[in-house]
């Protein structure tokens, strides 16, 4: 039975809208998102059928391009809806830093960079840009390794430091062995940014590395 033909208290968008989209399942977000289903098969069950087949939610949205579009149903358009929706997610954890009062919460700072990079296959170095009152002005990708390594150059982090006008800056970058510890590559590399950026007065407040479900602080172990 098609969605239109289900008790308006039953259909997802009704009841999106009614009571809220926590009381949806990842099932019935995505058939939203999906918008309309095939001949005999729902968008619900579309999304009950791509959550098999992938085993969860985040295994789906992250999942190749090519695998993706294999899947029944699932063409570039609705692929493309699928990311941007992602991506829109992504974004306002970074509206949250940007418009609040400043980063002073490293909790909010690691959801913010677990949603960028933990499902990242190749290790990456970025960085936030601060402004005296720890506002974010931005955030950029630096540098962009292959799976367990990024070569990172304290020349372009003092350039692009210099460009945004930072007067402090918390660095970030991924694991993709899934572990957050600290090595002792990382600990020379934020020991050599630290002392190239105080040569132009700019501050290093953390270097957070993400793994697949916490981050690790610098500055809460001490490394710093």
């Amino acid at each position: 039975m098609k969605i239109r033909n289900w008790p308006k208290n039953e259909r997802p968008r009704e009841r999106l809208l009614t009571q809220g989209p926590g009381v949806l399942s990842d099932a019935e977000l995505l058939a939203i998102i999906i918008g309309s289903g095939q001949r005999g098969r729902s968008a619900v069950a579309m999304g009950h059928d791509l959550l098999h087949e992938f085993g969860s939610l985040r295994n789906f949205l992250t999942a190749d391009r090519k695998r993706c579009l294999k899947q029944v149903g699932i063409g570039p358009a609705r692929l493309a809806m699928l990311w941007a929706a992602l991506e829109l997610g992504r974004r306002l954890h970074l509206d949250v830093l940007r418009t609040g009062p400043g980063v002073h919460d490293t909790h909010a700072t690691s959801v913010f960079l677990l949603t960028q990079l933990r499902d990242r296959p190749y290790e990456v170095f970025c960085c936030l840009y601060l402004d005296r009152r720890h506002r974010v002005i931005a955030f950029e990708e630096l540098f962009r390794g292959t799976l367990d390594t990024a070569n990172v150059h304290a020349r372009e982090v003092v350039r692009q430091a210099l460009t945004h006008n930072a007067a402090s800056v918390i660095f970030a970058h991924n694991h993709p062995s899934g572990t957050a510890e600290p090595s002792q590559a990382d600990r020379l590399v934020t020991r050599q940014l630290k002392e190239s950026l105080a040569l132009v007065s700019v501050k290093v407040l953390d270097h957070l590395i993400v793994g697949d479900s916490q981050c690790t602080s610098f500055s809460e172990r001490g490394l710093l």
